[in-house]
């Protein structure tokens, strides 16, 4: 998995530390110690390419991580569409459940292990790539909701709906499985392929971010349904 991966990280030790881990697993990883120069490494022009992935810490020097992140998905085309693995150094859960509701794909508090870090990087990479997903059809069709596995690209009345490579690995998950109740436990660890942490909001926070771009009345969903006490099923019947 010769996979290119951007660090944007102000903390200097802790950086060259992941990147020589990092570059022993086959893993290239340029390193940028402020927000600035890696928006601006994102914004470089087609004929450089975009990496494969960015790890992002929360809190730097010019620029909070979440604006940062905020940047990153509002940017167009692929770029605004690479993966984010955020990192935080904050105990409060409700700044890795912020992370993940303006785009972020998953969340590392610091310090961890480099082990768990490159499993995290391996499994988003994995998603990305496809790797994993059952043989199906390419095309999954519910109404007028499309799912193209092949382009990783969902619209809805042809409309194109904009979700994270997570939460379009969530989507699937469950439309696989249409008609089926998952525990976020057996999402997690479908989507993962096997779980890291167990953060249930985490999921509930993704659902979320899928009702809003997939539903038509977010109070009143009829694609994803969540089963009280138990976790969620996606609707064999629609529109």
């Amino acid at each position: 998995m010769n996979a290119q991966i951007l660090m944007i990280e102000d903390d200097h030790r802790l950086a060259q530390m992941v990147v020589q881990y990092l570059q022993q697993s086959a893993l290239q990883v340029e390193h940028v110690d402020h927000a600035g120069a890696g928006l601006a490494r994102l914004e470089a022009p087609a004929s450089q390419p975009l990496p494969d992935l960015v790890i992002l810490d929360l809190m730097l020097p010019d620029l909070d991580g979440l604006e940062v992140c905020r940047r990153v998905r509002a940017l167009p085309g692929a770029a605004g569409k690479v993966p984010i693995l955020m990192l935080t150094a904050k105990g409060d859960p409700m700044d890795r459940v912020i992370g993940l509701e303006v785009g972020a794909d998953d969340y590392l508090p610091k310090p961890f292990e480099p082990r768990e870090l490159l499993a995290r990087i391996r499994a988003i990479l994995r998603r990305r790539e496809g790797g994993g997903a059952q043989a199906a059809t390419n095309v999954m069709r519910f109404g007028s909701l499309e799912i193209d596995r092949d382009a990783r690209a969902v619209s809805v009345g042809g409309q194109a709906a904009d979700l994270t490579s997570y939460q379009f690995d969530l989507l699937v998950t469950l439309a696989e499985r249409a008609g089926r109740v998952l525990t976020r436990d057996q999402i997690m660890e479908a989507v993962r392929g096997r779980e890291l942490e167990a953060f249930d909001r985490s999921i509930d926070v993704h659902m979320g971010r899928i009702r809003a771009a997939i539903e038509q009345d977010v109070k009143n969903p009829k694609r994803i349904l969540t089963v009280r006490g138990v976790g969620y099923v996606f609707a064999k019947h629609q529109d």
